[in-house]
């Protein structure tokens, strides 16, 4: 996806100490908001729910309409342990003496660790800010943003819906879009955020006017930061995400075997495969646009395998280590009860490495890419990234194309 951060997988847990007493105090219910602390001082702030349903516990990460459960919420004494179904990192936290909580959030990489200072107040509902002025311009609709300068500069569409002081939206860039935001405009500053668990983002910029945002700072993680700006452009548009990859000169087909989470050879030449439509999917259980399209993709296999079409995922993990990648993409199995096979294919998630993989593949430009293979077993396209749901009618756009291909791909003799 985005190349900011680092991101990772993610489990919370949180150590909550008695308030008055001797005896284990219990988690106040309701809305939450939570913040993470840059190494620059930023806040980057989010939202959480904290629901009791008969003695038991359930968090969901609140991000502008997306509401992301976290249903294995448990206590023990004064402790309480939330893992996250699909990241693998985990919140140390403390009751504090105004009951929130505060700690660090530490995020497992593969060869080290990241800790970010983390408070959460309960009963509280804002994100940004509590009390706040009118709003000088509405920047709701397009926008041509560009991140980082001179030959760093990176060229994104930025689409934003404002309601009053609300802003929500996200940035699609050529390998996928930042998710669901969701923030504030204020007087003549714009500020948003979005954490699922498996990246945190902060943006934030003056509104010069109905047609220009400027000065704008984006912090990512503990460290990660750049500049950026926008220009109000209805027509704004990215490069077709069909052009951006393709097979070097004198290949049609693909060549590949992989084990899978049973350490069992798969190859896209076993006899399952042949005569099939195939969508192979290159992802990685850290990457957030990847669960997005595995979403879409779960749903997609149930309606389109009966009548011809397979999918193999393959995944690159931040990690050489076999034992480890099948814990995480077991967890990812679970998680959107996949039933097409995922392969290990034991690279890391670097794209230089990620192509020199799969032979005849000039190059991987992001996460996800998507191989489609028409039922002759040769590449008919190659598509880089996935706009999710956050992109609205893009991802619209794309279910409906991309179906469309893939009924015209079985139509074919």
């Amino acid at each position: 996806m985005i190349q900011y951060i680092r991101r990772g997988l993610f489990i919370f847990s949180a150590t909550v100490l008695a308030a008055c007493s001797n005896q284990p105090s219990a988690l106040k219910t309701g809305t939450w908001r939570g913040v993470l602390k840059t190494s620059a001082g930023e806040g980057i702030p989010f939202n959480f729910e904290l629901a009791d349903s008969a003695g038991k516990y359930k968090l969901s990460i609140i991000n502008g309409s997306e509401r992301f459960t976290v249903p294995d919420v448990t206590t023990k004494g004064d402790s309480v342990f939330i893992k996250m179904p699909l990241f693998d990192s985990e919140f140390a936290l403390a009751k504090a003496s105004d009951g929130g909580l505060q700690g660090k959030w530490i995020k497992h990489l593969a060869t080290d660790n990241v800790a970010m200072d983390f408070t959460a107040t309960p009963n509280t509902q804002w994100r940004f800010f509590k009390d706040k002025k009118p709003a000088s311009a509405n920047v709701g609709g397009r926008w041509s943003a560009i991140f980082g300068e001179g030959d760093k500069a990176d060229t994104t569409v930025g689409e934003f819906k404002q309601e009053g002081n609300k802003l929500t939206g996200t940035f699609l860039t050529t390998t996928g879009d930042y998710r669901f935001l969701e923030g504030t405009v204020v007087g003549d500053s714009l500020y948003l955020s979005c954490f699922d668990g498996g990246h945190a983002y902060l943006f934030k910029a003056k509104v010069a006017g109905a047609d220009k945002i400027e000065g704008g700072k984006f912090y990512a993680g503990l460290s990660g930061t750049d500049v950026w700006q926008a220009t109000k452009n209805e027509q704004a548009k990215l490069p077709d995400a069909y052009s951006l990859t393709a097979l070097k000169p004198g290949y049609k087909k693909l060549d590949f075997t992989f084990p899978d989470l049973d350490d069992k050879k798969v190859s896209i030449n076993d006899e399952r495969f042949k005569g099939k439509v195939v969508m192979v999917q290159i992802l990685g259980s850290w990457c957030p646009n990847c669960m997005d399209e595995t979403a879409y993709l779960v749903n997609y296999y149930k309606k389109y395998q009966p009548k011809g079409v397979e999918i193999i995922g393959l995944a690159y993990e931040r990690t050489k280590d076999f034992d480890k990648s099948v814990k995480a993409l077991t967890r990812l199995k679970e998680r959107f009860d996949i039933t097409y096979p995922i392969l290990i294919t034991g690279y890391t998630p670097d794209k230089g490495e990620a192509a020199k993989s799969l032979p005849g593949l000039s190059k991987v430009v992001g996460f996800p890419t998507t191989i489609i293979i028409d039922k002759k077993g040769d590449v008919r396209k190659i598509h880089t990234g996935f706009s999710g749901p956050a992109t609205g009618e893009h991802y619209t756009e794309f279910v409906n194309e991309f179906e469309k291909l893939t009924d015209d791909l079985l139509a074919e003799k």
